[in-house]
């Protein structure tokens, strides 16, 4: 009996299963001041979520996601609470009887972190860690955590620290007074020795190494970004039309790209599985080429350090020629989903100051789907295709709607080709469309249709009425 070949995404998730956690073993310093950013340690926790506005459903939906979040980023989830209240409050999110009442949950579970579903502000996360005697995280921090341990690549490293350092630097506070105190020259005059210091507290050493991190980041980032800028322009001049597959986490973007053109990518039922894009060659039934990206997920109010730092990864969704946007079928609330990742692909369109690609919506997932949440589905979104790409059902159809939306090439064209040429045979298949061919004993006779760049290049083989060259 043979063994199954195993794909790069298969290697990549044995090893992702292989790493687990062991609480006490840690050796990170007690003081966060002292290291780049301040790392989490989520082992044991609680939700907390304030629902100010929306249906009781839509408020226990988020407090779910928060929950599968947390377990993305190796927690036990042991309880959540969740609070009606018009707006959170200003000083501790969710209010001092709240507090109180969070406070015996968390001591009663013993839990050692909380989690807050929404972004805390620097003064709200001081006073709930003062009164809960835990650490405390919101949401932007938990989705930083679950990028930073998820991220490969060297851009997807970069990227990821960026926006932890950008999330981090408001919130940095030095913990102790003699490293928060310090000061210099006479103004320590009456200090005595030991009380003059440097000219700055280390909170301000911290937030000036931090800056000088972020500056470096980006300047690692924007290089990078000039690399991808070169392989998107020898696309462009090859007038390949490019594909951006995106979508909610988890909504099976990577299955989708395995099942189109066998990528062998990452495929794992967690959320932001796939963080660093990436790109394979496909090709439509009539023998076109394109290129498909499978791109980072969406979520729910999306970190803004993320959309502004991943935002030379995204500008593959705004250059590209058509969005295949997936839907997952099993999701309770899949028109939220939706509405998520077509928020964050507006502010991308808008940093790009540019009209948004075509959106070809995909149903994914639908054999774990019901039939009655199939049948509103079809209702809600009649221009939809529906795939199973685990299964898969469907993918003929989905193949033959992309390559239906995909721009075709402009000049049309009847050519005589030398069989010495034959190089340019095959970038005319590779490139164009063909249309007809015909092999004749002068060459290969050919009616295409090509980009204006090969129009050039094929000029010389132009058959004209007579049937012969120009």
């Amino acid at each position: 009996m043979t063994e199954p070949i195993l794909t790069t995404g298969d290697y990549e998730l044995e090893e992702r299963s292989s790493l687990r956690r062991v609480a006490g073993l840690s050796t990170e310093l007690t003081d966060v001041t002292e290291v780049e950013y301040r790392r989490l340690r989520l082992e044991r926790v609680v939700l907390v979520g304030v629902w100010t506005s929306g249906t009781s459903e839509q408020a226990r939906n988020s407090m779910e996601e928060l929950a599968r979040l947390a377990v993305t980023a190796g927690s036990e989830v042991l309880d959540g609470l969740i609070q009606r209240r018009p707006s959170a409050d200003p000083a501790t999110y969710i209010g001092s009887g709240k507090v109180a009442e969070l406070r015996e949950v968390v001591q009663s579970t013993g839990a050692d972190t909380v989690i807050c579903d929404g972004e805390l502000s620097p003064g709200q996360l001081r006073q709930l860690e003062d009164k809960l005697k835990v650490k405390v995280v919101d949401r932007t921090a938990l989705i930083l955590d679950i990028f930073a341990q998820h991220a490969r690549s060297r851009d997807g490293k970069a990227q990821v620290e960026l926006a932890q350092l950008s999330y981090l630097l408001p919130r940095l506070r030095g913990w102790g007074e003699a490293l928060s105190r310090q000061v210099g020259g006479r103004a320590a005059g009456g200090v005595g020795i030991g009380g003059r210091g440097p000219g700055e507290t280390k909170i301000e050493l911290d937030r000036r190494r931090i800056r000088n991190r972020m500056s470096k980041l980006r300047r690692e980032i924007g290089a990078m970004k000039q690399i991808r800028e070169t392989q998107r322009g020898s696309r462009r001049r090859n007038e390949t039309p490019a594909v951006a597959i995106v979508g909610y986490t988890n909504a099976g973007k990577s299955s989708l790209l395995n099942a189109l053109t066998g990528a062998g990518v990452l495929v794992e039922d967690a959320l932001f599985a796939t963080l660093d894009p990436t790109t394979r060659r496909a090709s439509t039934a009539d023998g076109r080429a394109y290129t498909l990206t499978d791109t980072v997920g969406f979520v729910r109010h999306l970190p803004h350090q993320l959309v502004e730092a991943f935002r030379s990864t995204l500008e593959e969704t705004a250059g590209a020629d058509l969005l295949v946007h997936v839907v997952d079928a099993s999701d309770a609330m899949p028109e939220d989903q939706i509405a998520a990742v077509r928020e964050v692909l507006v502010e991308i369109g808008e940093k790009q100051q540019g009209p948004m690609p075509r959106e070809l919506l995909v149903v994914n997932k639908t054999d774990a789907a019901g039939d009655l949440a199939l049948a509103r589905l079809r209702h809600l979104l009649p221009d939809a295709v529906f795939v199973s790409a685990q299964r898969g059902d469907g993918m003929d159809k989905l193949a033959a709607r992309i390559a239906e939306l995909l721009p075709r090439p402009e000049a049309e064209v009847e050519l005589l080709v030398p069989y010495v040429d034959g190089s340019l045979v095959a970038r005319i298949h590779a490139e164009g469309e063909v249309l007809a061919e015909e092999h004749t004993p002068d060459g290969t006779r050919l009616h295409a249709r090509v980009g204006a760049e090969l129009a050039t290049v094929v000029r010389p083989f132009l058959l004209v009425a007579g049937g012969e060259t120009r």
